[in-house]
């Protein structure tokens, strides 16, 4: 069966936290047969900014991102046996959206792949004429990365026909322990790219404790943080590549994982970093969230912190080897539960009860 599955960026991370899960699923779903086709645009200089090259499990088509490179790639949904538009594609989104639904033929699966279901819901309730909202009836299901119960009960009050949560999950191929790289050595560790939804907690939950432990060092990589004001103890390090994060994630003595706004208010929404710190068996520190125990257990496999104080006082109580058990813990409930074969196999399970109920209804 053939996907054409138009998204944000596969070949990419740059400004794009979406690529892991997307490289992850799409290769499981490989793994299982489906030929699969992955629609970028030329934006944003992610093109400049590769960290791999075209995979031999799907075929990549960049796009001009314009009228003429949207119309080219639109296309060819025709083609597919599945058609999935992705959200935070960020440019032409409601463009691409309407175009993959009026071209795609009658009898394939036609999927919305929320990335962000937080925040699109929000859009949706203040704006009735939100895209998504408009096209809901003309989609055969919606999938989450994320949200759980609040997410599913909001899309399908809304008017989906069904909504299904696919979590991320860890590739070991990808994630997994190293050797201590000493250019990332420090007490506390944090990959995050500056955002406007994020910026107060990663001052909770980042800045505060730096500030409270001036003797520790903190080390913080991602875009956008060059002009914020930093206790002398935080290293801002700019854009680290995902070739580089598993050495980012094996070397400090812990790491942590602060949510966006509205996936800490929702809940049952691990970001990628969860399971590539837990692969590489780094003691992680996450701020709490409903749903954690889903995923990790609390104190056993990772530390939870409902405040800045949280965290300084873990780091403060936090031995070598106490770090190194729960990130070997993590690292073992992972592998166990939450791998993206696994995720792959419950994306190719939906797809063919799909097809079944089709058949039946046909």
């Amino acid at each position: 069966m053939k996907i054409a599955f138009y998204g944000s960026s596969l070949l990419s991370s740059y400004w794009n936290g979406a690529a892991t899960y997307y490289r992850g699923i799409l290769k499981a779903l490989a793994a299982h047969g489906y030929e699969i086709t992955f629609y970028e645009p030329d934006a944003f200089d992610r093109q400049q900014h590769r960290d791999i090259d075209p995979p031999e499990w799907a075929r990549s088509v960049v796009y001009p991102a314009s009228e003429e490179g949207l119309r080219a790639v639109l296309a060819e949904a025709g083609q597919a046996d599945i058609v999935v538009k992705a959200n935070g594609v960020g440019v032409y989104d409601r463009e691409l959206l309407e175009g993959v639904l009026a071209q795609s033929r009658p009898d394939a699966l036609r999927l919305y792949w929320d990335v962000d279901a937080a925040a699109t819901l929000d859009e949706m309730r203040a704006d009735a004429s939100h895209p998504v909202l408009r096209v809901l009836p003309e989609l055969d299901m919606v999938l989450t990365y994320g949200g759980g119960p609040p997410v599913v009960e909001a899309y399908e009050g809304f008017g989906a026909a069904r909504c299904i949560p696919v979590y991320n999950a860890l590739d070991p191929d990808t994630h997994h322990p190293v050797p201590r790289d000493e250019r990332f050595a420090a007490d506390l560790g944090l990959l995050a790219n500056r955002l406007p939804d994020r910026e107060a907690r990663i001052e909770e939950f980042f800045l505060r404790p730096a500030g409270q432990l001036p003797g520790s060092r903190f080390l913080l990589g991602g875009n956008g943080w060059h002009d914020k004001f930093m206790p002398s103890n935080v290293d801002p390090i700019g854009h680290v590549g995902t070739g580089a994060h598993n050495a980012f994630n094996c070397t400090p003595r812990a790491v942590l994982n602060v949510a966006r706004d509205s996936m800490a208010e929702i809940g049952f929404s691990p970001a990628t970093r969860v399971f590539e710190a837990a692969g590489a068996a780094a003691c992680l520190i996450t701020d709490a969230w409903e749903g954690i125990e889903l995923f990790l257990k609390p104190d056993e496999e990772v530390l939870v912190a409902r405040d800045g104080q949280d965290v300084a006082d873990h780091l403060q109580g936090l031995t070598e080897e106490q770090a190194r058990r729960i990130g070997e813990a993590a690292r073992e409930r992972v592998l166990r539960e939450h791998t993206y074969t696994l995720r792959g196999e419950q994306v190719h399970r939906i797809f063919q009860q799909h097809r079944e109920r089709a058949r039946e209804v046909a």
